[in-house]
């Protein structure tokens, strides 16, 4: 169970599209809300919103070390199971808008996926099938209870007669990339 007043949440994995490249990243949230998460490159903390770094800190350093310690007692699980692998799960996948549709007026249209395990999977905007890139904005991997993941992709748009939307998601559960349409 989550402990009352919030929880560490350390999510370790293969990073991009190879199980030998290593990455992860380091999250905290309070009640299922992000509060900060750790940029790894940079090694500085991201805060969620801006006004939650004037009330605490956090040594993004303090991640590495957390992290490190994480690794080095997963790979004595791993030995000790026998490098049994656990079951992929395929995401689930939902696209809608942040707001009512009007034709012209300015809106951001969310793809929210939900459920997946591990936590590598690649979102793509589409716009009449074309790649958008433009204003795209991703959340990290979000814990769930069940130890699954979920992520939202966030694309502003000017609703126009005509046009159409995909999310395009990639993981290792899918067969294919699955295209949710809106």
């Amino acid at each position: 169970g989550k402990p009352p007043g919030g929880m560490e949440v350390l999510a370790l994995g293969a990073g991009g599209r190879t199980l030998q490249q290593e990455g992860g990243e380091f999250m905290f949230d309070f009640d299922g809300d992000e509060i900060f998460h750790v940029d790894l490159q940079k090694t500085e903390t991201v805060w969620r919103l801006p006004e939650f770094g004037n009330f605490a800190t956090f040594e993004a350093q303090g991640a590495l070390q957390n992290m490190a310690v994480a690794k080095q007692n997963l790979e004595i699980m791993i030995q000790r199971s026998n490098r049994s692998q656990a079951t992929i799960v395929p995401p689930e996948v939902t696209v809608f808008s942040e707001d009512p549709v009007e034709l012209g007026d300015p809106n951001i249209l969310i793809c929210y996926v939900d459920k997946f395990w591990p936590s590598v999977i690649t979102i793509t905007w589409l716009r009449n099938g074309q790649v958008v890139t433009d204003g795209v904005l991703e959340t990290v991997f979000y814990p769930r209870e069940d130890h699954s993941f979920r992520k939202f992709s966030y694309l502003p748009f000017i609703p126009t007669r005509g046009d159409y939307y995909d999310c395009r998601v990639e993981h290792w559960g899918l067969p294919t990339a699955l295209l949710k349409h809106w």
